[in-house]
């Protein structure tokens, strides 16, 4: 009796546990489909935006095709009206010629007639016929003003027959420009295109995984149970001590592997300074990520604790110095992972050799201590799982967030300065012009603050470049639109001042290219009313418009000097062009002009976007200048971190 009791009691704990691991492990099966379900649901949300831009770009395509096909019929049609008026004006010429030899030859008989008939009445005491000489001297005059005329009529047509020559020149050369925007469009079509491609084969990989994603547990617990019963033995018995080391062993491990994630967590997010001018930060993260095997796991929550981390970052919005460093390591983070990070599937160039498959994070854990020594290469292309991806992701959205944090604090520095300098001309007087002068170099200062910061932080050139590209810009669109907006800044000495201050910034980055705009506005100062429309577009200012070209001669007033502007042909000439008089100059100014073609706007737009794909970023560094940065003295101490000497 007490043998069948115990029997009973033990058979219904047994029973009443196996229904509580099935309950459980179906509930985790169930969260586990459902954050798979959300992740596929992001995913395609991300390729319908992919696709939404595709298509944009080639509906602009498609315009811009159509665009050129209509200018290059205008052009033929042109080409045949000019070649007609020139066979035209060649036919002219001719005829003229033809006149003008006739008329030597006419002349040249009537001397030698009168010559001859001068000697054949030489005799004494001739009385001479004055009324015939005066007619013949009266013809020969006629004659001489005829030929001095028509010569001036040639002149004209080969001046004009030049002019033609050089618009159907002008003309051909827009047409190409064009021609070279659409080519360049459609290779900007084909990358999205190919990024597309990718981002399908990406996800679709992702899909495959999430349908043979299934865990072992159960069958393992079936045969262990089955075997147990056919041996006639009841399980709990024989079994329990082993199962009981087992899953201490484990549970030490686990614990043992969140320590080295905590160690790891609590090292980086202080400042940890910079190894042979690398963030120390990013590479240690990398090579911890890849001896832990993190990148090849389907499922944990390293990558969540490391966006925590930068997500902190991002809330000093007012410290440079901290956007600056935490942009180093996340950028230089984000190239090491656009350079080894390869999806499941995709051919890899250094694979790493594996002796079996491991499905969980526990399991890859272990396998990779007792087999897996750390490579010498610290840049390896392994093949990632979706967290993977997801991490490279927003690791991409937080370098971008950092970036333009970094940007706005600098623009809203200068933009006092700048509203300064735009308000110059209102409250200009003798005893202010040392104090305003000392804006420039409040600039300067500014620029020289970010250099050094970005320096300091070992900021990827990449990215500095593109801030200070995107700062000049502003620079640039302010005070260019402050000419077009306010009179009383597009005069002769606040021309002289705004020259002056660009001087400084050139000497500051020893290049002017993105003052282009402004620097075409204050080329020309004097005698300007004998300046002609083609000068001025050819020659003094090529990248304005013809609107802002217009709108800055109207302004123009010469306080100083008291010199004119442009003069009215020139302006009349201009308005024609911007009132669509010409048909044809109407259509290649739409084409070329991208100011006139968007908007119609004379004011300048400033550069906002950072159209940097994650190829150029990871094609920018190389992955052997990561090899000899240092790690931090305070993980090398740490028994579980001595992979990071090798």
């Amino acid at each position: 009796m007490a043998s069948h009791c115990r029997c009973y009691l033990v058979l219904s704990n047994y029973k009443r546990m196996m229904k509580a691991i099935i309950t459980t492990q179906c509930a985790w099966r169930g969260r586990v489909a459902r954050r798979e379900l959300r992740e596929l649901k992001v995913a395609a949300k991300e390729t319908g935006a992919l696709q939404a831009a595709k298509s944009k770009l080639e509906k602009e395509v498609e315009e811009l095709t159509w665009r050129l096909q209509l200018e290059k019929r205008i052009r033929a049609d042109v080409e045949e009206a000019k070649a007609q008026e020139n066979k035209k004006l060649q036919l002219q010429l001719q005829d003229l010629q033809m006149q003008l030899n006739d008329t030597k030859e006419l002349l040249k008989r009537e001397k030698e007639s009168t010559k001859a008939e001068m000697e054949k009445t030489l005799v004494p005491e001739i009385c001479v016929d004055t009324t015939q000489v005066n007619e013949l001297t009266a013809e020969n005059n006629r004659l001489k003003a005829l030929v001095v005329s028509l010569e001036t009529n040639i002149e004209e047509m080969k001046q004009k027959f030049g002019e033609t020559d050089n618009v159907r020149d002008e003309w051909c050369k827009k047409a190409t420009d064009a021609e070279s925007q659409i080519n360049e469009l459609k290779s900007m079509m084909q990358s999205l295109q190919e990024k597309l491609n990718s981002t399908e084969a990406e996800n679709h990989v992702l899909r495959q995984q999430a349908m043979r994603t299934r865990p072992d547990n159960m069958p393992l617990l079936n045969m262990h149970r089955k075997s147990n019963l056919a041996n006639g033995s009841l399980p709990g018995d024989e079994q329990t001590p082993h199962g009981t080391s087992m899953e201490y062993g484990r549970t030490s491990y686990i614990e043992r592997q969140q320590e080295s994630v905590e160690a790891l967590i609590n090292c980086v997010v202080e400042n940890v300074g910079f190894s042979e001018g690398k963030p120390v930060a990013a590479v240690t993260i990398y090579k911890c990520l890849l001896h832990w095997r993190t990148f090849e796991a389907e499922k944990t929550n390293v990558f969540d604790r490391l966006i925590q981390i930068f997500g902190s970052a991002m809330q000093k919005q007012e410290s440079n110095a901290d956007l600056a460093y935490w942009l180093s390591n996340s950028s230089s983070l984000l190239i090491i992972l656009q350079k080894s990070l390869k999806p499941v599937g995709s051919s890899v160039t250094t694979p790493l050799k594996r002796t079996q498959t491991q499905t969980s994070f526990l399991g890859r854990m272990v396998f990779r201590a007792s087999n897996i020594t750390v490579d010498m290469d610290l840049v390896r292309q392994v093949e990632a799982k979706y967290p993977a991806f997801l991490f490279k992701q927003q690791l991409t959205a937080f370098v971008e967030g950092l970036y333009g944090m970094i940007r706005d604090n600098v623009k809203r520095d200068i933009s006092s300065v700048l509203t300064l300098i735009i308000q110059t001309p209102r409250s200009a007087k003798a005893g202010l012009l040392t104090d305003q002068g000392n804006n420039w170099q409040a600039i300067v200062n500014h620029l020289n603050d970010l250099l050094k910061t970005l320096q300091e932080n070992c900021v990827p050139s990449i990215f500095a470049r593109k801030i200070f590209t995107q700062i000049f810009s502003f620079i640039n669109a302010q005070l260019f639109n402050s000419l077009l907006v306010r009179r009383e800044c597009c005069s002769f000495s606040n021309g002289e001042y705004v020259k002056q201050g660009l001087q400084e910034l050139e000497a500051w980055c020893t290049q002017a290219k993105p003052e282009s705009y402004l620097t075409e506005t204050l080329t020309v100062i004097f005698k300007k009313f004998r300046i002609s429309y083609d000068e001025i577009i050819n020659d003094l200012c090529t990248a304005l418009s013809v609107q802002q070209l217009y709108k800055i001669c109207t302004q123009y007033w010469d306080d100083k000097y008291n010199t004119e502007s442009v003069s009215e042909e020139v302006l009349n000439e201009m308005k024609t062009l911007m009132n669509g008089k010409d048909a044809s100059d109407g259509t290649l100014k739409s084409l070329m002009n991208e100011k006139d073609a968007s908007d119609g706007t004379f004011l300048l737009n400033e550069e906002i976007s950072m159209p940097l794909s994650l190829e150029e970023i990871g094609d920018s560094m190389d992955a052997k200048e990561f090899q000899n940065v240092v790690p931090p003295q305070q993980l090398l101490d740490n028994p579980a971190f001595q992979f990071l000497k090798s």
